[in-house]
Formats: structure tokens, sequence, C-alpha cells
């Protein structure tokens, strides 16, 4: 267990002793931001750890500690730290395997080394996180020294811009060169200009892919594990996946009328999908940290006419008044051989665990301008509020960063994959697809979240369905758009 440590911590000298007491919340906007002396000031508030960290002597026997500048283990006065969410228990599981079980024994050695208590907690719920954040802030905050994961939304959109959100970059506890970060990305979405304003630790989530009924495929003279071969070896298309649908729709029964279809989903999640495996996108970032526009791109377009020819040739058949999320029946019946739809309708306790068919699982397939299979990541973005000084700040960000570090062993741990193995995946789709899903070479951001006011549902994604006029829809919304993304570059 403590053996990690010795791999991956570093021994730290802090600049002046850690203040002893923490420093209430005020209901300055960009407090956060602000209160942090700058280098070389002497007013009294504590300096944050230096940068230029030197590795102490190791040990054979223990772990490397985080020390001040007398040697002693960075001592953060019994802090109590709540990282709130929307879906962890009052009171933690107890571990079911060899990974959680050393997951306990390090952060209860991290709190003992560091002087710190630390618990992750539902407090919010999914619908009311990002204002409940906005509105802590606010009010000016409380005693609790919190750690909130939100998600995206305009809230939290907005609350970048207007010092509501702790600028992490300036906390230098914080290594967002580390892999634990880099892994995701969620930093460089959640930036503007040199700030940073949130941040994920561990390994991007599995997002869209590509489910198939095996029974189907082979009713059809179509072998499964074909789609996984051609997927391995690079051929998995645009094209192949029309001719695949093509070859599955079929009217068994010789009424006229098709008995089996090729597609079946939520239209919106494949046009996204679409977009980004041709490598277009709603909305850019250049190197100068700028929002662009890309809905007008000629990746993007041809994306939107191919993914509206698809669904005019394979997915127009929901019944009159059917629910949105009809398509999943329609899968889980056996009624459609592919649905596009997220990693997660396979795991545990979700839609696909009813459905009796053997079902694969493939990446998006490429379109004809990208090279490489690509997966759109969507992590929840952890944030410190902006009403903390920096000394509360720099506490709370330095334990967060213990917490999330993995124990001895386990540092290429992917509990996605645990996780799948109890789903309804076959060997080739944990082995092959998920797996490949979090690897940073196929994974990416999207910004157009990051714009307050634009509405991609409502906007655009939702009208993209059979007989869409792609041409028409882009015209009505990119003056708006162009608009939106001016402002947010301000």
């Amino acid at each position: 267990m403590k053996k990690q440590l010795a791999n991956k911590a570093i021994a730290v000298a802090t600049i002046t002793a850690m203040s002893a007491g923490l420093v209430a919340c005020n209901n300055s906007g960009d407090a956060g931001n602000n209160d942090q002396a700058p280098a070389g000031d002497s007013t009294g508030t504590q300096e944050q750890a230096s940068n230029d960290a030197t590795d102490a002597p190791a040990e054979d026997e223990g772990p490397q500690i985080i020390t001040d500048e007398n040697g002693n283990p960075i001592d953060l006065g019994g802090m109590e730290i709540v990282v709130r969410d929307w879906w962890s228990p009052e009171e933690p599981a107890e571990p079911s395997n060899d990974y959680e079980e050393s997951l306990d024994e390090y952060r209860e050695w991290i709190q003992e080394t560091y002087n710190f208590k630390i618990k992750q907690v539902a407090i919010s719920d999914w619908g009311t996180t990002p204002q409940d954040f906005v509105d802590y802030v606010t009010t000016g905050g409380d005693d609790v020294n919190y750690v909130f994961i939100v998600r995206g939304d305009a809230a939290i959109v907005s609350a970048m811009s207007t010092g509501l959100m702790y600028d992490l970059s300036t906390l230098d506890c914080l290594d967002f060169t580390q892999d634990k970060f880099t892994k995701n990305l969620i930093h460089e979405q959640y930036s503007k200009g040199d700030a940073i304003y949130a941040m994920s630790a561990g390994i991007a989530e599995p997002r869209t892919g590509v489910y198939f009924n095996k029974r189907l495929l082979q009713d059809a003279g179509i072998d499964p594990d074909s789609i996984y071969d051609m997927q391995a070896d690079g051929t998995w298309t645009w094209d192949k996946f029309e001719e695949l649908m093509a070859k599955c729709q079929r009217d068994t029964d010789n009424d006229g009328i098709d008995d089996v279809y090729g597609l079946t989903l939520n239209e919106g999640v494949m046009t996204t999908a679409a977009v980004f495996s041709n490598g277009g996108s709603y909305v850019g970032k250049d190197d100068d940290g700028y929002y662009t526009y890309n809905l007008e791109s000629p990746e993007t377009q041809e994306a939107l006419e191919w993914a509206v020819d698809m669904y005019n040739k394979f997915d127009n058949h929901d019944p009159e008044g059917a629910e949105w999320d009809y398509y999943k029946e329609e899968f889980v019946q056996g009624h459609a051989a592919f649905m596009v739809e997220d990693e997660y309708a396979g795991t545990p306790g979700n839609f696909l665990a009813d459905m009796e068919d053997e079902v694969g699982f493939v990446m998006f397939p490429k379109g004809p301008k990208m090279d490489t299979y690509i997966n759109v990541w969507s992590n929840n973005p952890a944030c410190i509020p902006g009403c903390y000084d920096a000394d509360r700040a720099w506490k709370i960000a330095f334990a967060y960063n213990l917490y999330t570090e993995a124990p001895a062993g386990y540092e290429d741990y992917n509990g996605f994959l645990s996780t799948a193995r109890q789903g309804v995946f076959d060997e080739r789709a944990i082995d092959e697809t998920i797996t490949m899903m979090s690897e940073q070479e196929h994974g990416t951001v999207a910004y157009h979240d990051m714009i307050p006011n634009l509405n991609l549902g409502q906007d655009l994604v939702w009208s993209i369905g059979p007989n869409a006029d792609v041409a028409a829809l882009t015209e009505a919304i990119a003056d708006t758009w162009k608009a939106y993304i001016d402002e947010a570059n301000k």
C-alpha cells in the first residue's frame, strides 16, 4: 500500500508555515481568484508550496511524505472536506474487491498523515447541482469545505466568467500535466485563457458506440465478429455501417413491410457522434483559447447530411405518437439490428439488462474525413467555490489531489471495465471497444456546452431526423450561434 507514495508522491517545501485557521467565505464574487498573495508578497497570508519541488530521500520502508520547510508532513489542521455529488451514499459500501480494499487503506493513510478528513456524499440532485453551486457561492458559502462535482450546464459556464469558480491554475499543489488529468481533458474543456476552473481525475468515461444484435446479423448472413475485426483493422467506416444496415433491414414475411429494421436510436445521440466521427464539431477552440464557430465546416455539414440520409433509409419507422425513448424497447425486443447509444446502456441495472439476444458493441464508425475512431468524453467536472480564500482553496485542492490518486499497483486500473464485465457486453467489447473508448488517442471534448445561451438540442440537433433540411436548419441558427460565440470570447 504505502509503496505507492514512494513511487508517486514528492516532498514539497512550503515557503511559510500553514495558517492554523481557515478564513471564512466572503461575499465578493471574484475573491477566490484574486486573494492569493503574489510571488514575493510578505503581507502575512500563507504562500503556497513551491512548484520547484525536490524529492525527499526515499526510505526502504514507507512512502515519501510531502513536507513543509521544517521536514514535517504538511498539516491540514484537522480540516474536514466534503466532495458533494448527486449519487454517493451517506455511508460507503464495504469493499468488495482488492482494489477497493487498497483504496480504502490508502485514503485512511493520507488522512492520518496530513491531518484531514474527507468524504464523498450526495447532497444535490442531478437537476439542481449547477444552480446549487451558484447559489452557494453567491451567498458567501458557509463553514463547510466543499469540492463540488457538477455537470455541464449554462449556470456553470456563466460561473466561469463571473468569478464564482476558483481558478485552479493558481494552486501549485495541482499539476495538470499528470496522467490522471490528461486522461479526461476536463481541465482543458473548463479553461479560459490561462485559467482553469474545473478538473476531473482518472480515466474518461466510455461514451457513444454502436450496439448490434448478433442473432439478427447472423440471420442476414453476417458474422458478428467481422465488425470487431473491421474495428481492429481500421476499416469500420460509415460506408460499411450503411452496407450492414441495408443487409439486415428485411421484409421477412413478404407483406411489403420491413419486419427487421437496420437502425433504431435517439437521433440526437447519433447526430453528434457522426459530427465528431468525421472530424467536425459545432464549436471549436483555437490555440489562443478562443471559441470558434464550426457548424458550417465541411466536416460538420457532411456528417449532418449523412446522418439524415441514414435516418431516411433505416430509422423512419417509429409508430405515430411513440415516446422519445421507444427505440429502447424496439432494440430489446429484437426489431432492429443496430442501435447507437452510450456505453452505460449495457451496464448492470440499465435497459439492455432485459435483452435476451446477445449483443456486440463497437466504436462509432469513422467518416471519410477521419483516420481513427473518436469518443466525445464528458466526465463530471469538480470545482472549488470562488468565495474561498487562497489558503482554504489550496488546502482543499491539496487534499482532493491526494484523495484522487490510485492505490499502489492500481495506477492503470479501469473501473469502467470492471462494471462492463457485469453487464451485457461480450469479451471483445470489453477488451477492445470499451478499452479503446478511454484511450487518449481516441478521445476528445466538445465545446458547444461552454457557450452561454447555446442550446444544442433545442437549436439544432432535435430537428435532425428523417427528412430534415440541414441547410435550412443551419441557416436559421448560424447568426445566432456566431453572436453567442463572439460574446463568449469577450
